[in-house]
């Protein structure tokens, strides 16, 4: 609302008040309308989709294995998930790409695009995982889970087994149920 002292003048009554949509002046209207405009526009977007050729940044989440700590990107929508660590160079010794699925199915893995080798280990629900595989750069070979599954954990080639995990091991972490 407006609020707004007029002219004493027998012609306004000399009268203080609320002014109305109608009777706001017409530049004062848009020079609103222009900063809510702004506004919107400086407001960062809801969901940021992945932008064609250039690596995606997503929140992470920490996870362990044992004693190995990883913080992981969340990818949990179709268009994060199918963008994925597409177009990156270089990742941390300990970062990698948590793929979130809303139900447990057969999970099956490309490197169309993606830069640097990997390896996925596919998760239960728990965080146990089911089976490791190394991928590829650039690459169209499928690599699926032996199992149905919710999670796939992306992170450096030979990760897993530098750090001796394997089918069976359990990571833990806030999206595993029952995880320790």
């Amino acid at each position: 609302m407006i609020y707004v002292k007029t002219d004493p003048s027998p012609a306004t009554g000399g009268v203080t008040g609320r002014l109305g949509a109608g009777t706001v002046p017409r530049r004062l209207r848009l020079v609103g309308w222009l900063a809510a405009g702004l506004w919107c526009l400086s407001a960062p977007p809801a969901q940021a989709q992945p932008v064609e050729g250039q690596p995606q940044q997503l929140p992470t989440v920490a996870l362990t294995a044992g004693f190995h700590r990883i913080v992981a990107m969340v990818a949990d929508d179709p268009p994060e998930r199918s963008h994925g660590l597409m177009w990156r160079r270089e990742m941390g010794a300990n970062e990698g790409m948590l793929f979130v699925f809303e139900q447990a199915s057969q999970q099956c893995f490309w490197m169309r695009n993606t830069l640097i080798p990997l390896s996925i280990a596919f998760l239960r629900d728990d965080g146990t995982i089911v089976n490791v595989a190394e991928m590829k750069p650039q690459t169209t070979d499928s690599h699926c889970s032996a199992a149905p599954v919710r999670y796939a954990l992306e992170m450096n080639a030979g990760w897993f087994s530098r750090k001796g995990l394997r089918a069976g091991d359990r990571l833990a972490g806030p999206p595993f149920t029952g995880g320790r």
